[in-house]
């Protein structure tokens, strides 16, 4: 199993470089206001990949510290 875990990784990877390879065009990002940021098209993605991640990671924490503190209450609840 764990050198399928690895296979798997290696050939992930490949295909990642791959896309970063073929799609290294200069991209346009136009905001409002007339702003304007021009990169390639992995680093965008790359960034917005990582915003997402960031965005989830902050949504899930909110539910991460009511169940700590859920678990804390039921625990005080059968100390007495």
């Amino acid at each position: 199993m764990r050198y399928f875990d690895w296979a798997l990784r290696i050939v992930l990877f490949i295909v990642l470089l791959g896309f970063a390879v073929k799609n290294d065009q200069p991209v346009t990002l136009r905001y409002f206001f007339d702003h304007e940021w021009q990169s390639s098209l992995v680093v965008i993605l790359l960034l917005f990949f990582a915003a997402g991640t960031v965005v989830g990671v902050l949504a899930m924490f909110s539910n991460v510290l009511q169940q700590r503190r859920e678990i804390a209450r039921l625990k005080r609840d059968i100390r007495v």
